[in-house]
């Protein structure tokens, strides 16, 4: 057994990592950000999205400024829905790449008709209760949605209030890129569409 005491020659003894292993955990760390950014930006392009309303043409069901979870993945498993809230790329010629956020009222193979303040999807007047007014455009409307074509309005039905199909007509399918699930913001309207 070495009873020696230390005699003070001896070189000091640290408490530091080796000189590389700092730049491990920095590279470490780097690699998890890069990773967690990519996965954000896939997700947000092809599963879900934040979207902000801007405008009064869903009013009464959403406001401008309201913050929705949008899920993009659903229409790759199944088609819109009549009453589904739905995102779409605006159809308008020369508005770039523009979104608007609209109620899906009919669907392929639908016939569409406005008359007398109403709306009509074959030939059934619409009990819409997310809307607050019948529509205030007197303008009569009548067509027949193709395959792969959909008629979108905003519950907004006063008198030039909502860009909406009896604008720009029907909607092709793929223009529409996700559905408006939740209100997200502000917390007191958190609520599902």
């Amino acid at each position: 057994m070495d009873n020696s005491l230390p005699t003070g020659n001896e070189p000091p003894k640290t408490l530091t990592e080796p000189p590389r292993r700092w730049k491990l955990v920095v590279r470490d760390w780097l690699n998890a950000l890069i990773i967690a950014a990519v996965l954000v930006v896939l997700l947000q392009t092809y599963v879900f999205n934040l979207s902000k309303v801007k405008g009064e043409s869903m009013q009464p069901t959403l406001h401008d400024q309201d913050r929705l979870f949008v899920d993009k993945i659903v229409y790759a498993f199944a088609e819109p829905k009549r009453g589904e809230v739905v995102i779409l790329q605006d159809p308008s010629p020369d508005v770039g790449r523009q979104f608007l956020v609209k109620r899906v009222v009919a669907i392929p193979g639908d016939e569409v008709e406005i008359r007398d303040r109403k709306l009509l999807v074959n030939g059934v007047v619409q009990s819409e209760g997310y809307t607050d007014i019948w529509i205030e455009d007197d303008k009569p409307l009548h067509t027949f949605l193709e395959k792969d074509e959909y008629f979108v309005l905003g519950d907004n039905r006063h008198h030039e209030k909502s860009k909406d199909s009896r604008r720009f007509g029907p909607v092709k399918r793929d223009l529409i890129i996700g559905r408006a699930d939740l209100i997200i913001w502000p917390f007191n309207k958190f609520t599902w569409l």
